[in-house]
């Protein structure tokens, strides 16, 4: 009885000192990856509490809304051009990794066999959907305007020798239409959720001098709070980096 009253004792001090973080994430891999350290955050007096999006937009008006605390799903030129567009004032504390996107296709080997008006879907937001089209442009398919523009759209491309149809389709529905199309144009995180070996399956994707790092993100007022500093810290360990090369085998890489 001794010994359950002092657990009943620990227990209740943990609730009473437990500092609660809320952190919006993408199912795969950015929840999984939050679940692995929500125990070292327990240990350290941090309820860490994970909220699934499979949206790229509600995550980010949530956090400036102060609805959560933080989100962890998008890269830095996504943000960037989030907070152009919506007058919000998010920050990034820490890079995590880096999800390389990849051309797909359920009926081609090769970009080489793609089929003159072959139908290409790619992300519909800005920065995906420029990603994509650099992609595609450094592997000769098309030429853009400019070829280290970023925000490049369909409208850039000045060169499409294939006579390549696009289309742009919310990035989550992508695997999704990936029977219905010649190519799509797919981030890991929804290739990884649509069973997708990027390693294996993608055609073509993107090197390790990607700039697209995935980063923990929140409000200034927020970013040097204590519950923030030490998910920051738990993130960047070497059990968080041995977890992501075990887990996901090379299709998404530690950047730190």
């Amino acid at each position: 009885m001794k010994k359950l009253l002092v657990a009943f004792a620990a227990v209740a001090a943990f609730s009473a000192h437990a500092e609660t973080i809320t952190v919006a994430a993408s199912p795969v891999p950015h929840a999984e990856i939050l679940e692995f350290v929500k125990p070292v955050l327990a240990k350290e007096g941090v309820d860490l509490q994970v909220k699934v999006f499979t949206d790229y937009v509600q995550p980010n008006v949530q956090v400036a809304e102060k609805r959560l605390d933080a989100n962890f799903f998008q890269h830095q030129p996504y943000l960037d051009e989030f907070n152009k567009a919506k007058g919000t004032h998010l920050v990034s504390v820490g890079a995590v990794h880096l999800e390389p996107l990849g051309a797909y296709s359920s009926k081609y080997k090769t970009l080489a066999e793609l089929p003159d008006g072959a139908n290409v879907v790619i992300p519909n937001d800005a920065t995906n959907g420029g990603r994509a089209l650099l992609l595609l442009a450094k592997h000769n398919l098309i030429t853009l305007k400019d070829p280290t523009n970023i925000l490049s759209t369909i409208k850039d491309i000045t060169g499409n020798s294939k006579k390549l149809k696009f289309r742009e389709l919310e990035a989550a529905t992508l695997p999704r239409v990936l029977t219905q199309v010649d190519l799509a144009l797919i981030n890991t995180n929804y290739a990884l959720e649509a069973k997708l070996d990027p390693s294996k399956d993608a055609l073509v994707i993107e090197g390790s001098d990607s700039p697209y790092v995935n980063i923990l993100v929140t409000r200034e007022d927020n970013k040097d709070s204590d519950a923030v500093k030490k998910l920051v810290a738990a993130l960047h360990t070497p059990e968080v980096k041995k977890f992501i090369e075990e887990k996901y085998k090379g299709a998404i890489k530690p950047a730190f």
